[in-house]
């Protein structure tokens, strides 16, 4: 796992909870495009799935692949997988544009569908998909990482559900990333493949806010989205932020961002501050800065006084497991179709009702 890219970022989990019996839970992989691929396998894996198969259109990319799950066999195509009726699951991180049709696709062959974050770039896209579900009964999940792949922030649900800061009133969420330029493809800097910078990274904070303050709906106050700094790429989106207010009444803002320094020992200091009426919490994901290099740091306080918490193999991830049982039982343990859809509309809203507010060839402040 490579901690200071955030495209080839791949958890493995310390603590592990099989749920199914070895060799009965296969699943595939299709789509090698980005690298969170490898953190979706580890925690379907870690959970007691099989992987048993793998297809990409790039050789490259399927060596590398294999050299990290030498169980998988290479398929010849697509449809050599999507055909084979002991595969349950298919997991996908391609091109992120490509995702809601191979979605389609997958679940017209009766099996399940597992995709990287964002797992629609339209709202067709989603509706689409809705229908598909409803029609099939089958499941459509979608990989939140910086939830549900950080125990800081499974253990942050944990505290909340158990009421250790009460109703949870507002939500405040940095997603910082690292840009690496030079060894990201072509379609990462064109938002007709990648979605926009809120529909892709701001996934991970749109989510996390319904999931924390226990909504099941929200609406898009205000959205912006800017290119400040990689002019040369003209369609590029740097930095974006939102507001949104859920339909119980908490409110969220998020930001995120292309500019995590190379001084930082990892691919973005991703937080999560969320007030309470009886207390705090801050999650700091993936690094404690200049006190702690490891990541899942907790901070409480309430009435009972202040805690920290470092989190690393103490909590583990049961999203995989509980996803797994929730395809094979028809349940929705791991989390509600509704709110995995709802997300990801929430992200796309947030992107198309976004001003620009610095472009590469015009900066200067947009009013329409």
């Amino acid at each position: 796992m490579d901690r200071t890219d955030g495209m080839n970022y791949a958890p493995k989990g310390l603590v592990k909870t099989v749920v199914v019996e070895p060799g009965t839970f296969l699943f595939a992989a299709i789509g090698l495009d980005h690298g969170h691929i490898y953190g979706m396998c580890n925690g379907l894996i870690e959970a007691g799935g099989k992987l048993a198969a793998v297809y990409d259109s790039d050789p490259k990319k399927v060596e590398g692949f294999i050299k990290n799950y030498p169980e998988a066999k290479i398929a010849s195509s697509e449809e050599e997988i999507l055909t084979n009726p002991k595969i349950k699951l298919v997991a996908s991180a391609n091109i992120p544009c490509e995702r809601g049709p191979l979605g389609l696709r997958v679940l017209d062959q009766g099996k399940h569908y597992f995709s990287d974050k964002p797992a629609f770039t339209t709202i067709e896209q989603v509706k689409k998909a809705r229908q598909k579900v409803a029609a099939t009964g089958l499941r459509w999940g979608i990989y939140y990482g910086e939830r549900l792949h950080s125990e800081s922030s499974v253990f942050a649900g944990q505290l909340i559900e158990a009421g250790a800061i009460g109703r949870v009133i507002q939500v405040m969420g940095t997603g910082p990333h690292r840009a690496n330029p030079n060894s990201r493809p072509d379609w990462f800097f064109d938002p007709e493949y990648y979605g926009g910078i809120l529909c892709d990274i701001g996934s991970h904070q749109i989510e996390q806010f319904l999931h924390f303050a226990s909504a099941k709906d929200a609406k898009v106050l205000h959205s912006k989205i800017g290119n400040y700094h990689f002019k040369q790429y003209p369609k590029f989106q740097d930095f974006g932020d939102a507001t949104l207010v859920a339909d119980n009444g908490a409110t969220f803002y998020f930001r995120v961002d292309w500019f995590t320094p190379d001084g930082l020992g990892t691919w973005g200091d991703g937080r999560v501050t969320i007030l309470g009426t009886e207390g705090y919490i801050e999650v700091r994901k993936y690094i404690d800065i200049a006190r702690d290099s490891r990541g899942d740091h907790l901070y409480l306080v309430n009435h009972q006084g202040e805690k920290h918490y470092q989190l690393t193999g103490k909590v583990g991830c049961p999203f995989f497991g509980d996803f797994i049982l929730d395809c094979l039982n028809g349940t929705e343990n791991a989390m509600t179709q509704e709110h995995t859809f709802r997300a990801a509309e929430l992200c796309i809203e947030a992107q198309e009702k976004a001003i620009w507010i610095e472009t590469a060839i015009q900066p200067e402040v947009s009013t329409k």
